[in-house]
C-alpha cells in the first residue's frame, strides 16, 4: 500500500509500515509540515497515496470527496498522547490493511471501522 501519514500522526509509524514492506511516507519527510489540509491531500493525489490522519478536516467528505482519492483513513483515537495513538493504530492496523480502500473514506474508532462508501450505498 502507498501510505501518506499526515504530520499529526507518530513518525515510529512510518518506520513500522516501511518495515512490513509498505511505501511509505509523510509530511514531515516530504517537508509538508504546517501545509494547509488542500495542500497534503493534493499532494497524496498526485502521489496515488492513501492519507492516514487524526484531522477532522481531512475526513470532511465535501472538502476531499473519497472518490478522488485513492483513500482516506481518519483515525478517532480518544486521546492524542503519542503512545495511546500509536497503540490505537496498532490495533486497527491489519483490519486496514486487507480492506479496498480506493475511493473511500474510513473512519476508525474504538469499536468499528466505519465506510463512507458503504453508508453512501445504504442512502
Amino acid at each position: 500500500m502507498r501510505i501518506k501519514l499526515d504530520e499529526n500522526l507518530p513518525s515510529e509509524l512510518l518506520t513500522e509500515l516501511r518495515a512490513a514492506g509498505h511505501d511509505a511516507e509523510s509530511v514531515f519527510t516530504e517537508g509538508l509540515t504546517g501545509a494547509a489540509d488542500g495542500t497534503v491531500m493534493q499532494a497524496a493525489q498526485r502521489e496515488e497515496r492513501v492519507v492516514f490522519t487524526l484531522d477532522k478536516g481531512i475526513g470532511n467528505s465535501h472538502l476531499y470527496p473519497p472518490e478522488d482519492y485513492c483513500g482516506i483513513i481518519l483515525f478517532r483515537c480518544p486521546t492524542r498522547e503519542r503512545g495511546a495513538v500509536l497503540n490505537f493504530i496498532r490495533r486497527h492496523l491489519a483490519a486496514l490493511l486487507t480492506r479496498e480502500v480506493a475511493g473511500d473514506l474510513l473512519v476508525v474508532s474504538r469499536v468499528r471501522i466505519r465506510s463512507w462508501r458503504e453508508s453512501q450505498a445504504g442512502s
